[in-house]
Parts: C-alpha cells; sequence; structure tokens
C-alpha cells in the first residue's frame, strides 16, 4: 500500500472520531418556546428528547393580561384614539389609570373631534394606532373590509367572550372581512336609547300606571288625553341633523316587531323600507306621533320643535305633556334644578310583540385592534372587563355592556337604575342608522321621516325615496 493511500486513510479515521466525539446538534425550539444559547448546549448524552426539549416553566403562562399584571410588559406603550375630548377623556384616562400603575404598561389616548376623518388618513398612510375606539361599528367595517383590523378571537377565547357578554354583543362586534367574517373588536361602553321619561310626582298624583306593553302604553296615552292634556312630547329639530329622532322611534319599533336577523338585513340593505316589516313599523309609530291631541303642539309642531327642548313642557306645573322617548343622554336637556326620582322618572319602552322579547336600542364604543403585540392584547383583554369602566361609572357618563359590572359601581342613581333595566334585556342591536351608508342613515331616512312627518309625503313616498337612495 503506497503512502498516499495510508496518509488518506488516516485522515478519514481522525475525522470519524473527532465527529462521534461532538454533541449532537438540537432541533429548533419549538414555537414560543426560547432555545439555549449554542455555547450552553447540552452534551449529546444528556440532551433532552425533541418533544420535552423546553421545561414547561419556560413556556409564557397565562393570557397578556394575566402576563401584563405580572409586570411581563412594564414600560411598553399602547397607543389609542378615537372620539373621546374634553371631559369624556379625562372620565377615559382616569378610568384605565388603575391598570396602567398595576402593569407598567403606558395607554397614551389621543382624542380627537374630527376623529373619523382623522383615522381614514392614518390607517391609509400605514400609521394606525394600536387600537381605535370607534363610536360606530360602520365606521370600523370599512377597515375590516380592508384587512386592516385584528381578529380578538386569535387570542380571546370565544367561550370567554360569551361569560363576559351577552350574545348581541359578539354579534354585533362580528364584520365580514376579505377572508370571511372576524370578531372585530370588544365593546367599551354605551348609551341606552330605549326608554320613556315622565314627571315622576305629578305622574304618581295623577294616579298613572306604569306601562308594560304597547296596548297599556296606548292605553295610558288615551287616559291622559282624556284628563284634557297631551299625553307624548316629541321633537325632531336638529339643524341638519334634523329627523334622527324619528328614525331612533322606528328602530326601537323594528326590534319589537320582527326578528333579529330582520332587523340586520334592514340595516344591511337586503330588507327594502318598502318591505311590510318595516311599513308596520312606521304604522306603528304614526299610532302614536299622528292621533290628534296626543303630541303636544299637534303633529305640525313635531318637526319644528327641537329635540333638547321637547321634553321641557313635562317640568311645567301642571305638566303640559307627559311621555317623552329618548336616550339616557337627555337629562342634560332637563331644566336646571329637576331631581331624578322625584321630578323624573323613567320605564323601558315596552314590548309590543311578545316573541320578540325585550331588546334594547343602543348605540355605544367598541375597540378594535391594529397591531397585534403582547402589551396590546393585554389592554384590549383588559377592556373586556367591568373594571376597565369601573372609574367611569363612579364618576357618571357610561353603562357598561360586561356581565361581570357591578350596580354598585355607577355613581349616578339614574345610571344604575338603566343598568338594572338593561339586566332583563333579551338582546340589543346598535342604532340603525348609524350603521346604513352615510347617504342613507345620514341622508335620506332622516329627510323622509322629516316629510312624512311634515304631511308633505305619504308613507309609501317615503319609504320608495329611502329605497332609490341606497347605493347600490
Amino acid at each position: 500500500m503506497n503512502r498516499r493511500l495510508l496518509t488518506l486513510i488516516g485522515a478519514l479515521l481522525v475525522a470519524a472520531l473527532v465527529l462521534a466525539a461532538c454533541p449532537a446538534q438540537q432541533p429548533p425550539a419549538p414555537a414560543g418556546q426560547a432555545q439555549a444559547p449554542a455555547e450552553e448546549a447540552a452534551p449529546a448524552e444528556e440532551a433532552a428528547p425533541a418533544e420535552e426539549a423546553a421545561p414547561a416553566e419556560e413556556m409564557p403562562s397565562g393570557s397578556a393580561y394575566e402576563r401584563a399584571l405580572a409586570g411581563e410588559f412594564s414600560g411598553t406603550v399602547v397607543t389609542m384614539t378615537g372620539p373621546f375630548t374634553d371631559e369624556d377623556a379625562v372620565k377615559f384616562n382616569e378610568s384605565v389609570r388603575p391598570f396602567e400603575e398595576a402593569t407598567g404598561i403606558d395607554i397614551q389616548y389621543e382624542g380627537s373631534k374630527e376623529f373619523e376623518a382623522t383615522i381614514s388618513i392614518r390607517v391609509e398612510a400605514g400609521d394606525a394606532p394600536d387600537i381605535v375606539d370607534f363610536p360606530q361599528p360602520g365606521l370600523l367595517a370599512t377597515f375590516v373590509r380592508q384587512g386592516k383590523v385584528v381578529d380578538v378571537l386569535t387570542f380571546l377565547d370565544e367561550d370567554y367572550l360569551k361569560g363576559q357578554y351577552n350574545q348581541s354583543w359578539l354579534d354585533m362586534a362580528t364584520i365580514e372581512g376579505p377572508d370571511g367574517p372576524i370578531m372585530a373588536g370588544v365593546w367599551h361602553r354605551f348609551n341606552a336609547k330605549s326608554l320613556v321619561w315622565y314627571p315622576k310626582d305629578d305622574f304618581e298624583a295623577a294616579g298613572y300606571p306604569i306601562p308594560t306593553t304597547w296596548d297599556e302604553l296606548v292605553a295610558l296615552s288615551d287616559q291622559i288625553l282624556a284628563d284634557g292634556d297631551s299625553p307624548w312630547c316629541i321633537g325632531i329639530e336638529s339643524g341638519a341633523a334634523t329627523g334622527w329622532p324619528a328614525t331612533d322611534w322606528m328602530e326601537d319599533i323594528m326590534l319589537r316587531t320582527t326578528s333579529l336577523e330582520n332587523y340586520d338585513r334592514w340595516v344591511a340593505g337586503d330588507l327594502p323600507f318598502a318591505s311590510p316589516e318595516v311599513k308596520r313599523a312606521a304604522e306603528l309609530m304614526a299610532q302614536i306621533w299622528f292621533t290628534e291631541g296626543y303630541v303636544y303642539g299637534g303633529r305640525a309642531a313635531i318637526a319644528t320643535t327641537f329635540f333638547g327642548d321637547a321634553p321641557a313642557p313635562m317640568f311645567e306645573d301642571p305638566p303640559k305633556c307627559w311621555l317623552h322617548r329618548q336616550g339616557n343622554f337627555i337629562t342634560s336637556f332637563f331644566p336646571e334644578g329637576v331631581q331624578a326620582g322625584v321630578d323624573y322618572d323613567f320605564f323601558y319602552f315596552p314590548p309590543i310583540d311578545e316573541e320578540y322579547g325585550k331588546p334594547w336600542l343602543v348605540a355605544g364604543d367598541i375597540m378594535a385592534m391594529f397591531n397585534d403585540r403582547p402589551e396590546v392584547r393585554a389592554v384590549m383583554e383588559y377592556f373586556t372587563r367591568g373594571e376597565a369602566l369601573k372609574g367611569w361609572l363612579a364618576s357618571g357618563g357610561a353603562l357598561s355592556p360586561h356581565k361581570d359590572a357591578q350596580l354598585d359601581w355607577y355613581g349616578d342613581p339614574v345610571e344604575r337604575r338603566i343598568a338594572e333595566f338593561v339586566q332583563e334585556a333579551t338582546a340589543f342591536r346598535f342604532d340603525g342608522s348609524d350603521l346604513m351608508p352615510g347617504e342613507v342613515g345620514a341622508g335620506s331616512f332622516w329627510k323622509a321621516m322629516t316629510d312624512w312627518v311634515s304631511g308633505t309625503v305619504d308613507l309609501d313616498t317615503a319609504l320608495a325615496e329611502i329605497d332609490a337612495s341606497w347605493p347600490r
């Protein structure tokens, strides 16, 4: 055997011995597990099997919210924007302060009175905040269709959410995206609209009963009329937005006379205004609005009476009208010095068809996530809990959609009682006109209702005009 061959055999033997002495290469760590630094790798004979590569304690434990409370994200920043300004911005910042102090996460909220315009510019420019507070799900749907919004079901368990919210809130947060429906956000606070206000002291002195059905409401109206007064205070004038209170009446009646599926189809443009379901709602509304003597000032005064002034005659001595259907915000328009529970009170706008239960018409704020990081997930989960609103409930100006919110958290007795009423709700639906395309919900719907109430067009013409305006 020649010298060259012996040299080659010797080199191969040395290489084999070196390879045998080297530690085995470890497989990559599974997603979410830390890979040990190369210089600390265990020798081959001590290496754990691949399926046991990382011990359980190295895995992130608990939800992002729990990890935040453990201090894991201390020093991080979560940016937000929305419509909260002035006093509302102060109340929001105060309500999230306990979470910031407990976690070290800095929630930086920037409110804007031109929110709707500015958020579109920011998202288009790729400068979206981490979380956006939408007062209208319709605007949120625009960004969902563009694929810009994170599906919260990628990090929040659906069963957990069902434990925190009535199913209707989850339904209203589910929006069609480019690849199918996603849960586009979580609900933070809401305003209740399905309320009828009345002058409590005079009402009780007159012996009037609280109606619990539509028929009882009509009977009460007849009784007040027979006593020589107008039962209802109604006004829909609101400058360029004249007519919107009429749309709220229509929406409340629709929820009481047809299914939630039909309500959703109506809002989406799939159930025409000229359909029997929508026309019936308008006719029931007319039973109150157009009955001779039912409305203070008569039908002709409805379209010219500012909505904020409409309830004022309730507080005259004696009252000039006795019933006013409006959301919980209307108390800010009541005369100075009147007291809740003494000078005024409220009851639930009664059911009409028993099979549709006790639905509530609402408006509110839904928090949507645009940037997916652990600390942002933690803040989103925080917003699913009543504690995120606890401070705001104490200072007044909000209602909680969360099942774990406590009645004794409410500082305002009116809001506390509304929250009690809401506990009996069978379903919720958002203000329909706010969800419709702008040319309808804030356009033809307002105008056609005003024209019909004013008597310049009949009902069939009004409904046909709204249908004709729907973008196709």
